[in-house]
């Protein structure tokens, strides 16, 4: 029996009270999360009316506009909803939403606003080092380069102040769930059913981290011809960021599920289990629904080998989200 094991099951912390105002630091946080989705917001909306501001003339964009204004529409509310998070985390009346309620959309946003945090910082990086000053952007026309930095640096912006308001409001109210070592982790934790999905998403995960993988090495294999002829520093920066995002949440779901290695700590094994599979799953079925949108070129068309590459990094995200969901009812029943 390891030491972790004799130590007896972590309380829960004190949750603040309900007449509890926010502290300077979480209203600055607040203030900064809402502020860093106005820009992107009030673009989509002028694009919704009509507008072509930020649209170079030739964009394809320009030849699907009924699809655009949709897919704006749908896009201003997700952003509208990173305000409302941003207010329950700050808010009294927050302590009182059920946890799934705030566990699936921040789990969502972290999915989806953690590789644009890393990979367009990482692009513009090599950009300066290589002299490309077409880095993060695509090479025929599409968007004015500076709605890339204005909705990707509001992107990053509301993934810090969003991120961190979630750590501080998480660590109030389920703290006592992610303290301690993977060694003390009770068996009861992770059953036969846990381990066998977790088993089952690595599994699920070799196909699309093979196919990233052949693809960081040069293959062209399930490429679109347009993807062939434009390959360049920012697809491998890509290539490589979506490997690094499917090692990462298959390993971290199973350290917590094994819960080895022993002396590895509970909040960093679940902190990155928690980005990694959000990331893999959210992104996999964005990137699924956009491959279903209809492509007359056939240079562009998304191929079937792509396809399913998609859907399995969003099948690898949702098992894998399952088990954590799963190991975090236990571990709170426990507490």
């Amino acid at each position: 029996m390891t030491e972790t094991e004799l130590l007896p099951s972590p309380a829960p912390a004190p949750a603040p009270r309900a007449g509890d105002r926010p502290g300077p630091a979480r209203r600055a946080l607040r203030l900064l999360a809402i502020l860093a989705c106005l820009p992107y917001i009030s673009i989509k909306i002028a694009w919704v009316a009509g507008s072509e501001i930020g649209i170079p003339a030739g964009s394809v964009l320009l030849e699907h506009r009924q699809t655009l204004a949709v897919a704006n529409s749908v896009s201003v509310l997700a952003d509208v909803l990173v305000i409302v998070l941003a207010l329950l985390l700050t808010q009294p009346w927050g302590r009182r939403v059920p946890a799934w309620l705030l566990a699936l959309p921040m789990w969502a946003a972290t999915g989806l606003l953690a590789p644009i945090m890393t990979g367009y910082p990482t692009q513009l990086a090599v950009a300066v080092l290589t002299g490309d000053d077409q880095a993060a952007a695509p090479a025929e026309p599409f968007l004015h380069s500076w709605v890339f930095a204005v909705v990707y640096g509001g992107f990053i912006l509301q993934g810090l102040s969003l991120g961190t308001l979630f750590v501080l409001y998480a660590r109030d109210r389920w703290g006592h769930l992610w303290r301690g070592r993977l060694g003390g982790l009770s068996a009861r934790v992770s059953g036969p059913g846990v381990r066998a999905t977790a088993l089952v998403a690595a599994a699920v995960a070799l196909f699309p981290l093979t196919l990233h993988v052949m693809w960081l090495s040069g293959a062209t294999e399930g490429l679109s011809p347009r993807q062939i002829v434009e390959r360049d520093a920012d697809f491998t920066v890509l290539e490589f960021q979506w490997s690094v995002f499917l090692v990462v949440a298959v390993a971290f779901t199973l350290f917590l599920v094994l819960r080895r290695p022993g002396r590895q700590k509970v909040r960093t094994a679940l902190a990155l289990a928690w980005t990694g599979s959000g990331t893999v799953g959210c992104w996999g079925a964005y990137m699924s629904l956009v491959a279903l949108m209809p492509e007359t070129d056939p240079a562009k068309q998304v191929t079937a080998l792509t396809q399913l590459t998609y859907a399995g990094e969003m099948i690898t995200g949702f098992l894998l989200a399952a088990c954590l969901a799963v190991i975090l009812r236990r571990r709170s029943a426990e507490a």
